[in-house]
């Protein structure tokens, strides 16, 4: 009797053991809650998000977004020439960052630089004059979590953009 009881105590001991050594694992699930995306008015893009899941490990992100930016020639003072010559072009655009989970969830906002318009010089822009962001549009933004493999998660809107001034 005192064999089986021992025999007993060995295999809830090993279970017990094996349940610890695994159970952390099996909470571990880590998942987008929420994504959005918003424009600053100087054409940044934030890209704010919820992960769940994730732990206590130091988590790495990177929010990406295809970009396309127009720049139009302006005088030093913001005026709009009589020639509203412009520059539009296209890149892809992106923010990386780590965060420490907060029982096991990180909340965070990455912010996505707006591309810089190129230097001006002639024909661009006449002299006494630059190139300035007028109009930027972000298609595709998303983010993905690098440590764990998760994403693209794609955010809501997932298309974006803003006229900041025109010239006639």
């Amino acid at each position: 009797m005192s064999r089986i009881r021992t025999l007993k105590g060995e295999i809830i001991f090993a279970v017990a053991a094996l349940l610890c050594a695994v159970g952390p694992a099996w909470a571990q699930n880590p998942h987008f809650i929420r994504v959005t995306s918003s424009l600053e008015a100087d054409g940044d893009l934030d890209v704010t998000f919820k992960e769940a899941g994730l732990g206590d490990t130091a988590t790495n992100y990177v929010a990406s977004a295809s970009a396309t930016a127009t720049c139009t020639c302006v005088t030093h003072s913001g005026r709009c020439p009589s020639a509203a010559n412009k520059v539009t072009f296209s890149e892809q655009v992106s923010a990386a960052g780590t965060f420490s989970p907060h029982n096991g969830t990180v909340s965070a906002t990455l912010v996505i630089a707006a591309p810089a318009c190129p230097s001006s010089a002639p024909p661009t822009c006449g002299g006494g004059q630059e190139l300035r962001l007028s109009e930027i549009s972000y298609t595709n933004i998303q983010i993905t979590d690098t440590t764990h493999g998760v994403g693209p998660q794609p955010a809501t809107p997932s298309s974006l953009s803003a006229t900041f001034f025109t010239c006639p």
